[in-house]
């Protein structure tokens, strides 16, 4: 009799997310095992567990997803659980916590097809802000995008010192070399986004972030999009369906939630359908992620 697949679904939150349990089901895991509040010296432990009990046949339908709502310590989890692997005994490892690497990867690949479709251009040298940048998708659309050679700052509602702290924290977990400004009031806000070239809306859902009269302060903008679903738009003018409508008065297009969404949607599923059928073990986070969703866009 063939083996289960299994994935061991591991979060150092109360709960792992039922978006991610129904996800792992939907790309043909059998057994889905949570564990919950694991810290990460719990993540060898709990590792070498489910390695060594299945024998080279059954790792081989053995997996380990790490949740959670923490981007760094999601990463250090992944690292932690691949050096535990002892061969014969390896498994593939996916982290995606509270979705943000699959999110963050399907937004920075939406504006990167925008900008190539209708300006001709791409990442490299533009000014890129991100609002809500200190949460788990904002840090991590600022590694993506500044790995393509754009210029990132991460933007607080706390204040330049908040987002300061998130991009020296996030550099220096990922190499990255992003940096802070304020977001904290509408002055603040029309001062970081004046000579954006791409505003990116990661902020709190049901929250508008820049108005219109903010929005039109941005006379270099080209694109704009947001991760928020909840009305009110988070930018406004974005419409949660939108993939690349012009904005009034401008030239820029938008990008609104669920289009990214459902980019998002296609790279997560086919990130665990990867891992579940791999013939070596993958160790997947957002660079993966990036790659998955840039495929999903050429086939559109």
């Amino acid at each position: 009799m063939d083996r289960p697949y299994i994935l061991h679904m591991i979060t150092p939150g109360k709960q792992m997310s039922p978006f991610d349990i129904n996800m792992a089901a939907d790309a043909g895991y059998q057994l889905l095992p949570t564990y919950s509040e694991v810290t990460l010296d719990g993540v060898t432990g709990l590792t070498q567990d489910a390695i060594f009990s299945r024998g080279p046949k059954g790792v081989a339908r053995t997996g380990l997803f790490i949740g959670g709502r923490d981007v760094l310590l999601a990463a250090d989890m992944l690292d932690a659980a691949r050096k535990a692997m002892v061969k014969p005994f390896v498994v593939s490892v996916m982290a995606d916590p509270s979705g943000s690497y699959t999110t963050a990867a399907a937004l920075v690949a939406c504006v990167e097809g925008q900008l190539r479709k209708v300006h001709g251009t791409d990442l490299a040298g533009k000014r890129v802000v991100i609002l809500g940048g200190g949460g788990t998708v904002g840090r991590i659309a600022g590694v993506l995008a500044q790995q393509l050679g754009a210029d990132v700052r991460l933007s607080s509602r706390g204040g330049v010192e908040a987002a300061q702290r998130a991009a020296d924290e996030t550099n220096v977990r990922f190499g990255s070399a992003m940096s802070g400004v304020s977001g904290k009031g509408v002055d603040a806000i029309r001062a970081s986004i004046a000579d954006a070239d791409v505003v990116l809306g990661t902020a709190a859902a049901g929250v508008q972030v820049i108005s219109e009269a903010d929005r039109a302060v941005a006379t270099r903008l080209l694109v704009a999009a947001d991760v928020n679903a909840v009305p009110p738009e988070g930018i406004a003018g974005v419409g949660v369906m939108d993939s690349g409508k012009l904005l009034p008065g401008s030239r820029a297009v938008g990008i609104g939630a669920l289009a990214i969404g459902n980019v998002k949607y296609q790279v997560q599923h086919r990130l665990l359908v990867r891992m579940r059928g791999a013939e070596k073990p993958v160790y997947l986070s957002f660079p993966e992620a990036l790659a998955v969703a840039r495929e999903v866009l050429s086939e559109a």
